[in-house]
């Protein structure tokens, strides 16, 4: 029995030493952490995606209090959050137009895209480019296996019936993460103010391209473009045609005389609508002054 009493209270002076040393510690050794740090990573998304260049959200409230990093960093939060940011840190708020990802390709589903071979392997785009370039006739495009969908968080892209990849606008936060899955880079971030892109990625020749895209819809590089923009915004190098999107205005001239429709606009259509309807009304009134001078040469007679 004394042999038990001495060995609990051995036991209990050893963790009472130990819990005041631990004590003592805590106290010697403790780094106070400024409360900003903490408000301002209570108000971020904890999306922890990366897009603003750090590891995590809290390495970017951190980085915020502390080296100054710029308040509107966080592209899930978008200006909500960079709003509450500039509030804590009291400090104007500065905000950036919204991103989202544009997929620079057309092709890339199972019924828009030439196949050199059946791909069986482990279902990653990264593993199926390392096979003779990937299964897809064209070595810069798509290779539809989603590793961009699995690495979205925000449920912003999705699989259509013909195994198109979607992006939804309207849940994309521009975090960026598809596009760091993608091997072949064919995702950008863009502000969502600008509407004309290039959907292709080719910088193979044009006659090589257009083979090789299940779709039709390759750049050919015929320079059309860059013809037609009178803002000096679009230029073929490596026979690809580029948007500058600081210089771009939307106009959508590029895309009217886009031969194999490489260039995306979506109010093409409307366009070509409105200038159809112009010349009927323009055709409409000629036929009407020539009926009038007609009637009026007969009256004449």
């Amino acid at each position: 029995m004394s042999i038990l009493i001495s060995s609990i209270a051995t036991l209990g002076i050893l963790g009472l030493i130990y819990g005041l040393g631990l004590a003592f510690a805590s106290k010697k050794f403790h780094v106070e952490i400024d409360p900003k740090i903490e408000k301002i990573n209570e108000i971020l998304p904890n999306a922890n995606c990366g897009a603003c260049g750090f590891p995590g959200c809290a390495a970017y409230a951190e980085a915020v209090v502390e080296k100054g990093v710029e308040i509107n960093l966080c592209a899930p939060g978008g200006t909500e959050v960079t709003k509450h940011i500039a509030e804590i840190m009291g400090m104007e708020a500065t905000t950036t137009d919204r991103k989202v990802a544009i997929i620079h390709c057309q092709s890339g589903g199972k019924n828009n895209t030439n196949f050199k071979y059946d791909y069986q392997g482990i279902e990653t785009c990264k593993a199926a480019i390392l096979i003779s370039d990937g299964p897809n006739a064209c070595n810069y495009g798509c290779v539809y296996q989603y590793d961009c969908v699995r690495a979205c968080n925000f449920d912003a892209m999705h699989i259509d019936d013909n195994g198109m990849i979607i992006v939804d606008k309207e849940k994309c936060t521009g975090c960026g993460a598809c596009a760091i899955a993608c091997p072949r880079n064919i995702i950008e971030m863009v502000s969502i103010k600008k509407r004309v892109h290039v959907l292709c990625v080719s910088e193979d020749k044009g006659a090589i391209s257009r083979k090789a895209c299940g779709n039709n819809t390759a750049c050919i590089a015929c320079s059309l473009c860059v013809k037609a923009c009178k803002f000096d915004a679009i230029h073929v190098i490596d026979n690809l045609a580029r948007i500058d999107y600081e210089k771009c205005v939307n106009c959508g001239m590029c895309a009217d005389v886009c031969p194999t429709s490489a260039i995306f606009d979506p109010l093409k259509e409307v366009r070509a609508q409105k200038k159809a309807a112009a010349k009927a009304k323009a055709e409409a009134m000629k036929k009407k002054i020539a009926e009038q001078k007609a009637d009026e040469n007969k009256e004449e007679k």
